[in-house]
């Protein structure tokens, strides 16, 4: 998760930058066990800079929050749901396209209102209405609308963003080896202009998630996201879905 409360500790992994957050309290800035800072208070005692400034205060601004979970509660049900979502395939083979290549969608976008998936349907409406609630918008009604996004070898999602819609978000499937990693694209447009480049404050740094069986993902609408190339043969399965506002009475 992130938030104005906490502080990203980011390494470098095989030229990709991988996050963890630290949650902290802004008021109170404390060092995390790790070390790291976990209030605004970044560059006072104890900074590594030579000759560093007392008192300069850091401020993240325009912070943008994402939501995880792993729903230990409904794994025993993944692979049925699994096994439902190949003969899903099977009986209407074609792809319904939109951003997904070299693999298979479901041109039904009520997936979540099938009866075999009553429990996953209600973890993510409860996980919406969290998010929602944090977002400052808990009054908000919203429509599930969701999917299946399946990847055989060399499949992937291209740029794109889900517009229109509260929230989008992804639940896990099936994920073997070799998956392809799902991105989130930097959303702050000016930032491509900068000179630094990573994960460092004011620099561009795309930010990869590595997916699991069982993972739960929320994640603003507007926020540019794809899919890496799969480069499994067993394939890799996804239900997308979007928490949208309900249609307006005519």
């Amino acid at each position: 998760m992130w938030s104005t409360t906490g502080r990203a500790m980011i390494e470098r992994m095989d030229s990709k930058f991988n996050f963890t957050y630290t949650v902290g309290k802004a008021e109170s800035p404390t060092a995390s066990p790790a070390g790291v800072a976990t209030g605004a208070d970044s560059g006072a005692a104890g900074s590594s800079t030579p000759g560093a400034l007392a008192g300069l205060r850091s401020f993240d601004l325009f912070p943008t929050r994402v939501w995880q979970a792993q729903v230990t509660h409904l794994t025993p049900h993944l692979s049925s749901w699994v096994a439902q979502v190949q003969a899903m395939r099977a009986a209407s083979p074609t792809p319904a396209g939109r951003s997904n290549r070299q693999g298979w969608n479901s041109t039904d976008m009520t997936v979540l209102e099938r009866p075999e998936l009553t429990l996953l349907r209600d973890t993510i409406q409860a996980a919406c209405k969290q998010a929602l609630g944090e977002m400052g918008q808990g009054h908000r009604e919203f429509e599930l609308q969701s999917w299946i996004n399946l990847h055989d070898r060399g499949g992937f999602n291209f740029l794109h963003m889900h517009e229109g819609s509260l929230l989008s978000g992804s639940y896990y499937l099936q994920v073997p080896p070799g998956s392809g990693q799902f991105v989130f694209r930097d959303p702050r447009p000016g930032i491509i202009h900068g000179f630094s480049k990573g994960g460092m404050p004011n620099s561009h740094s795309d930010v990869h998630l590595t997916p699991k069986p069982g993972l739960l993902v929320l994640f603003p609408a507007w926020m540019e996201h794809y899919v890496e190339p799969h480069e499994a043969d067993q394939p890799r399965i996804t239900l997308a879905f979007n928490a949208n506002p309900p249609p307006r009475d005519s």
